[in-house]
């Protein structure tokens, strides 16, 4: 197994959304704002190739919304997702799987993109996995996440014919584990890998970055918070006793990390690049 870290570009989100309940003078420590209280984020994608598969884990924000959408989300930097897979040699028609661990605008808008009038998708050749639980949580929002299941992104999945689902039980369509988590939204995938010795986790949404580690630093966005919070308890504390390496979707500066048990609960332990591995 071959992985790559990618980067699709930054984009931005009000950092008291991000932290929900936490005051602006602790979060800024870490995720200092502009002006506007706004703070920038990346948008990371792993690119596992195994045997004859090149696993693409989501894709970022995509370049078809309007320009109403990026005003609000500030698209902004050199990297994107074609750039990323074409420093790797990789062409789209090879990627073999996409696989998403959310629906929400910002993993999955990639993924479709405009030929001509038409919305298809961007990796022709590619099967989409996501699972039931969640497709039925996206094509039929609740009022606090329709912002964020755009159907353009979602729908010419299942209207091209590429979408499947990885059941709950089962997990044997992907080389990895996964590991299912509510609290952010319904049935969000992370996965779970062993790769050169270590145990890697791309921790999406449940841990957007190392200043999301302390319990209390939950977002805003989250359907279910107290359950985030239980959520992340669980996996912190395996993840200090096994010395998981987390790899970060969303920090703009911190790729990865792996986290100790201190006096105050779990806390960053080191940070370090994908590329030190």
């Amino acid at each position: 197994m071959e992985i790559d870290l990618i980067n699709t570009g930054y984009f931005k989100l009000d950092g008291g959304a991000m932290f929900g309940v936490v005051p602006k003078s602790l979060w800024q420590r870490t995720n200092p704002a502009d002006e506007h209280n706004l703070c920038s984020w990346a948008m990371r994608s792993l690119v596992i190739k195994e045997s004859n598969r090149v696993i693409l884990v989501d894709n970022g924000l995509g370049n078809k919304q309007s320009e109403k959408f990026f005003h609000h989300y500030f698209l902004h930097g050199e990297d994107s997702l074609q750039k990323g897979l074409h420093n790797l040699d990789i062409i789209e028609d090879e990627v073999t799987d996409m696989m998403l661990t959310h629906l929400h605008f910002d993993h999955c808008g990639g993924g479709i993109k405009y030929e001509g009038e038409n919305l298809v998708p961007t990796f022709k050749n590619a099967k989409y996995w996501s699972n039931e639980a969640h497709w039925a949580w996206a094509t039929e929002p609740n009022s606090r996440e329709k912002a964020s299941f755009l159907s353009e992104n979602i729908l010419p999945m299942q209207n091209s014919g590429h979408l499947n689902f990885i059941p709950l039980n089962d997990q044997s369509n992907m080389p990895f584990e996964i590991l299912f988590v509510d609290g952010h939204t319904d049935k969000q995938m992370l996965p779970k890998i062993k790769y050169k010795g270590h145990t890697l986790v791309f921790v999406a949404d449940l841990l957007p970055s190392v200043g999301h580690i302390p319990l209390p630093y939950v977002m805003g966005y989250d359907t279910r918070p107290l359950l985030t919070m239980d959520e992340k308890a669980d996996f912190l504390n395996d993840a200090a006793d096994n010395n998981y390496v987390l790899v970060f979707q969303h920090d703009p500066v911190n790729e990865c990390c792996t986290v100790k048990h201190t006096e105050k609960g779990v806390r960053l332990d080191q940070s370090f690049s994908f590329s030190e591995l």
